[in-house]
Order: C-alpha cells, then structure tokens, then sequence
C-alpha cells in the first residue's frame, strides 16, 4: 500500500528534525568536552627515568666503511718480526689468564698468535679481554685450514718442521718466543726476552752437561735459522719430537748460536736456578723434576718468586694433605703403639 503525498511530507520531516536533533547534540557534546581540562600523561615512575637517563648515555658510534691496509692495519703498531706462539687444541680454563698474563710480560711490542681448534679458539675468543687485544691488533686467533692438524703431538711436530708453516701463517716473523699451556714467564725476572735476541734457540736443559739447552716447552727460536735447516732437511714423520729434532741439526750449523747446559738458560724444566725467566712444567706438573721441586724450602722460594705457577700448575690445597705428610713427596710411616 502506498503513502500520500501528505503523508509522505511528515515522514521527511520527521526524519530531518531527528537528523537535526542528532547534529545539534553532538556540537553541544564537543562543545561542553571543550571547556573540561584535557588529560595529559604524566608517567615519572621509576623504569621511565631510568629508561630517558640510559637512552642519554648510549655513545655516538662512528662507523668507518675502509678495508684493512697497511697504514691502518692495527697488527702494524707492534713490531710483526716479533711473534710469542702457543698452538694449542683442548679448550683449557687457564688459557685466557696464561695469554693475558703472557701479554703483560713480554716486551710490548711483541705480538701473539694462538693457534687452536674450533673449540679452543672459540673458548678463547669469548673473553671480552681477548677480544680487546684481537681488536687492538695485539691478538690473532688462527684455526688453520685443512690439511693443516694439531690434534696430536706428532702432528704439531710436522707443523713446527714444516716450511709451509712459517711462509703462510708466521710471513716476515724473525723472532718466535713458542710457549705451550704448561709453561709461564715470571713478572719477577729484571731480565726482559728482548736481551735474548741474539739467540737462534735458547730454552731449558735437559740435563746439566745438554749440548743444547732448548727443550721446546718455553722456547726462543730465531727463524731465520730455522729456515736454514729445514731448506735442506726434511722430518721424518712419527720420529724426533721437533725441539730434539730441530737440536741435533743445529748445534752443528755454521754460524748457529744455541743455547747449551746452563749457558743461555731462558728456563727452568729439569734443573733449577734461582731467577729464572720462566718455567716450563712438564705435563702440566705430572712430569716435575725432583730437583727443582722436591725440597720445601726451595719449592716455597719459587713460587714466592714467580707465583703465577698457580696459573698452569695443578695444585692441591694446604688443607688437602695427607697425615704425615713430610712435604718432600712421602708420607712418614705410622709407628706401632
């Protein structure tokens, strides 16, 4: 059914008016909320001061986009003949402390090079301290390619009496001071390893009388003269380990100037002298000289000389002795009652 036009006429109107009404009450809304004061945040708790006063402190950082080059090479502020070597593949706790320590003594414009696994290395480059002397360019951390291996002795051995070695990972390096995991240089010594330069080997002696006195744990090596030996000699492998092997060649090379007995002693392993530059403890000290280490009064000097033993030596606690312990290496005998 249809309206009329009548009809039609108050539907419209009636339809404005509440268009109007609608309109009207929404200016007068807006108009009323207008004249209340407006809402402002004012959040000052404690986690949003802290927040404003750490965003004020964020550094500015400036980033360089330069390749590595000979003048901006940061290697370059050391003198890169100069190179102190500890090449090993075990993960060890005392590696960061020995390195940092070894770092302090040496002669600083000497460099350090760890060669290592991806274990090793990635135990030692975590140290935020290691990564300071990556960056600073005192520090390189090296995980040699394949065929390259140092998972045993023997194969430490052919790297050391490999050429190879020496002209891809050590190019332009004169002076080796190589160090291994159970060998320490002493703060105390007034003797700095720059003195020893004139060496082409010098180390510890095996035996008072020893032609040479370069036992490989805590050893200098000129290598130059290594290059002598090994431009005509070649190492059979699973012989000599590559100290011994590398000592009956040169004490009879023309020209050579190795350390012998006592004369040019850089350390002590066998035989004890007092002030020594450093030690080297055979073994991490299961395989320690009585000599050196058997009687208390001497053991006591020593480590109140060079007390950073405690770094690479395995220790027991006073409290951990044994009744009767005579503090020479034997227990004295209980006597019947």
């Amino acid at each position: 059914m249809s309206l009329g036009p009548s009809a039609q006429t108050s539907a419209l109107v009636v339809i404005t008016r509440v268009r109007i009404i609608a309109v009207v009450s929404l200016i007068v809304t807006w108009s009323i909320a207008s004249l209340l004061p407006h809402y402002t945040p004012t959040i000052k708790d404690h986690v949003t001061t802290r927040l404003s006063e750490a965003r004020q402190r964020i550094p500015k950082v400036s980033v360089e986009w330069r390749p590595l080059s000979l003048t901006n090479d940061p290697r370059h502020r050391f003198n890169t003949s100069k190179v102190a070597l500890l090449i090993e593949p075990r993960p060890l706790p005392h590696l960061v402390p020995q390195i940092l320590h070894m770092i302090s003594v040496v002669p600083p414009d000497w460099r350090f090079v760890f060669v290592g696994t991806n274990l090793s290395t990635a135990s030692v480059g975590r140290s935020y301290a290691t990564k300071h002397q990556q960056v600073v360019g005192k520090l390189d951390l090296l995980v040699l390619p394949t065929p390259w291996e140092i998972d045993s002795k023997e194969n430490v051995h052919r790297l050391l009496t490999d050429m190879r070695f020496y002209d891809e990972f050590l190019p332009g390096v004169e002076w080796l001071l190589k160090y291994e995991y159970d060998s320490i240089l002493c703060a105390n010594s007034a003797t700095s390893l720059n003195e020893w330069l004139h060496w082409d080997w010098a180390g510890s002696p095996r035996t008072m009388d020893d032609r040479f006195s370069g036992n490989g744990g805590l050893s200098l090596r000129r290598v130059s003269t290594i290059r002598r030996v090994l431009s005509f000699q070649q190492r059979y492998n699973d012989t000599n380990p590559e100290d011994e092997w590398f000592g009956m060649r040169l004490v009879v090379l023309p020209g050579a100037k190795v350390a012998a007995g006592q004369d040019g002693q850089l350390a002590v392993e066998d035989h004890y002298i007092p002030n020594a530059m450093g030690f080297h403890l055979r073994d991490g000290g299961q395989g320690i000289s009585d000599q050196v280490w058997k009687d208390p009064a001497q053991r006591k000097a020593i480590f109140e000389y060079c007390p950073e033993l405690s770094l690479i030596m395995d220790m027991k606690l006073e409290r951990e002795r044994c009744l009767g312990d005579r503090l020479d290496g034997t227990i004295e005998e209980e006597r019947p009652a």
